[in-house]
């Protein structure tokens, strides 16, 4: 059906500088302070890295440090969370000099997620310089095979200058190891899409400077309105050239028809070897068709907020039988911790996008995630039968803030959990069981879902984590074939039947066509899909 969603999330990333809000400090002398962050593996090996930073005075009111770039440089937040949230932090990119008022703060660091928060309160009184190293510890042992990525990411109303520092030092501080910066178009609004501007060149360049590498891609969307329902957006990643024209329709364009389906660009994507990433929950009517056709490799889920459920889009596609890795990144600016992991053996390139599209994957902005059932891991599928029909799972967790409970999910229904336990200064949860399957289907672990404002029924929040966003985390499936069979809910199959007959024949009553040609292209797209959708149902 088509559905009115909120406003993109390009309205709510609005501010061209974060505001930086604390108590006015008086003037007073100052401590030139030299600071650097070591973290401190499980194996005690010590190194310099990047992360992040704030400081607070006797009082408790935050410090400012001009000196060094806001975190939430460019996102848009409440009065009541810039003390606690993004905008509290400031980014180290390395040793900084810094200035810090002669007297008693507290400092605390972090950087990524695998570390556990530092705090440290120093009495800098009288002086007038000091040295400060702040240790960090990691608390996962995450394996190099593990590269972490944010595949949905623009940034605008910056200059290139500031936009070039941002790209240098905030991926980085996060401890991102990938990250997509993807090409957008908006009629008159693109003109402040600085991202837009960087060439497959300029991003190598800014690999080299930041240690993280930077990918190239396109949103390819359309919308109906300026900010309704569509056909959809869709990210295509590692991207040859661009796919023309990257945003369809009078509703986002102010000019032109909705006379091309999504799907033409999605196949001229699919012939350069690019990497197709639906957004936003499989947001926009074309999301099924397309997925039915076998032409989308993941699902983003959170991108840009939580504006759905697990349950709504990613839970469907499974049980229907599709199989949907996840996938996530934050649409504009880096807003939140929000990122996938995939397991990678190979030297880091784009090639990690193989991996995604593989399903070895879990999403997170905080949590850990580990899933093994029977040796199997994370996109595997596992074979079973009468005689060999009970598995032995292993699942654990990880996080700095308490995500308070570990769920594991057998066909979109939660069938085991176990509470947080304190380790140290991090939190941890283990689930082991052993259970007997008796129905092809697929096994998931994650963390309590986060409330979704738009939904009445989804109002029961999770905890924050430090940028003050809703914790979540996902793994994709471990997939069980039974007798030779994989799932296929019949029910769920004949509801997308349905939607999608509902959705065509909506869109040929309303939405704008030059001629028969154009609107014969775009309902052959829901056409298609119900003719493949068909043929499945009967030949169960």
């Amino acid at each position: 059906m088509l559905q009115t969603a909120s406003a993109d999330l390009a309205l709510l990333q609005v501010p061209l500088k974060a505001k930086q809000t604390s108590s006015q400090q008086t003037k007073q002398p100052q401590c030139k302070v030299k600071l650097r962050l070591i973290e401190i593996n499980p194996s005690g090996n010590k190194q310099t890295v990047p992360g992040l930073l704030r400081v607070f005075d006797a009082e408790g009111k935050r410090v400012l440090l001009p000196e060094l770039l806001n975190r939430g440089t460019g996102v848009k937040t409440s009065p009541e969370s810039e003390q606690t949230g993004i905008h509290s932090w400031s980014v180290i990119p390395q040793e900084v000099q810094i200035q810090l008022p002669q007297t008693k703060v507290t400092l605390e660091a972090l950087s990524g997620l695998e570390t556990e928060l530092t705090q440290k309160t120093i009495d800098l009184s009288q002086q007038s310089s000091a040295n400060i190293t702040l240790p960090l510890t990691r608390f996962s042992k995450r394996t190099s095979n593990y590269k972490t990525a944010n595949t949905h990411l623009h940034i605008m109303k910056l200059s290139r200058e500031e936009c070039d520092r941002y790209l240098t030092q905030v991926p980085s501080a996060d401890r991102l190891d990938l990250v997509f910066v993807s090409h957008l178009e908006r009629a008159i609004a693109d003109k402040t899409y600085i991202t837009n501007r960087y060439s497959k060149a300029d991003l190598k360049t800014l690999s080299k400077k930041s240690g993280v590498l930077f990918g190239w891609g396109e949103e390819h969307r359309h919308n109906s309105s300026g900010y309704d329902e569509g056909y959809g957006h869709v990210m295509l990643l590692d991207i040859k050239r661009l796919i023309q024209p990257v945003s369809i329709g009078p509703g986002i364009m102010k000019q032109g028809t909705d006379g091309i389906p999504l799907s033409r660009g999605i196949k001229t994507a699919l012939k350069d070897q690019t990497t197709v990433i639906w957004c936003h929950n499989a947001w926009g009517t074309e999301s099924t068709p397309n997925i039915i056709q076998g032409d989308v490799h993941a699902v983003n889920i959170f991108d840009g907020g939580t504006r759905s459920t697990y349950e709504d889009s990613f839970y469907r596609y499974l049980n229907a039988g599709y199989k949907t890795p996840f996938s996530t990144g934050t649409d504009w600016f880096q807003y939140d911790f929000s990122r996938v992991y995939a397991a990678l053996n190979a030297p880091l390139t784009t090639s990690w996008l193989e991996s995604l599209k593989a399903g070895r994957t879990f999403i997170t902005n905080g949590p850990l995630l580990d899933l093994r059932i029977n040796e199997k891991s994370i996109g595997d599928q596992l074979q079973l039968s009468a005689e060999n029909d009970e598995i032995t799972i292993h699942a654990s967790g990880k996080g700095r803030v308490d995500f308070e409970k570990l769920e594991l999910v057998h066909n979109g229904k939660v069938i085991a959990t176990r509470e947080t336990s304190p380790l140290q200064n991090h939190f941890e949860a283990k689930l082991e069981l052993k259970l007997k399957i008796d129905q092809p289907g697929w096994i998931a672990l994650r963390t309590p879902s986060p409330s979704v404002p738009q939904n009445p029924k989804r109002q029961q929040k999770t905890p924050l984590n430090e940028y003050g966003r809703e914790l979540f985390s996902h793994t994709s499936p471990i997939y069980l074939e039974w007798e030779g069979k994989t799932k296929f809910d019949l029910k769920q199959a004949q509801e997308f039947l349905k939607e999608m007959q509902q959705n065509r024949d909506q869109i040929a009553k309303q939405f704008l066509f030059a001629d028969d040609h154009e609107r014969a292209q775009v309902l052959d797209v829901y056409s298609d899909g119900i003719e493949k959708l068909s043929q499945q149902i009967k030949s169960h």
